[in-house]
């Protein structure tokens, strides 16, 4: 069963209780007692759209389920807890972002894993790190080589 990383930020209708809302519906998905969580941090919003600072984390835990399966739970997930897509990087009751599926790289066009993104964003790489500081991405690339003290000092733990 393959270990997977999922990114969690939410920024309206109490940030802290949708990630906790959140992890327990992961527990759901993961093989029992794997679900592990980060702690969650503080950050300013991407983008240009005003809007209060995100609550963000990581979790990790073992599943059965394959790539797609997985990718449409979190989006149930998401959904089930008042997620509207409307304005790009815009304010957002729950995001969950599958980050890595094992060592799988997956280009589907549904599905891009490693996430596209994660290798820029503090806020993804500083809790991840705390779960897997040690972890190598399918590209070889060492998470620590990623992380410098600049990211650090742009997230504020909780």
């Amino acid at each position: 069963m393959p270990l997977v990383f999922v990114a969690l930020g939410a920024n309206l209708k109490h940030p802290r209780q949708q990630l906790d809302s959140a992890c327990l519906a992961l527990s759901a998905l993961a093989e029992p007692n794997t679900l592990q969580v980060s702690p969650y941090y503080r950050a300013a919003p991407m983008g240009d759209v005003e809007q209060p600072d995100y609550v963000n984390a990581v979790a990790s835990f073992h599943t059965e389920l394959a790539p797609l399966a997985l990718l449409d739970e979190l989006q149930h997930i998401e959904l089930k807890q008042g997620r509207q897509r409307l304005v790009r990087w815009g304010p957002r009751t729950l995001d969950l972002d599958l980050l890595l599926y094992g060592n799988e790289i997956i280009d589907m066009p549904r599905l891009t894993v490693p996430h596209y993104g994660m290798k820029e964003r503090a806020f993804v790489l500083v809790p991840l790190a705390d779960l897997a500081p040690d972890l190598q991405l399918p590209c070889h690339t060492r998470l620590a080589t990623l992380i410098t003290q600049s990211m650090r000092n742009e997230l504020l733990p909780l």
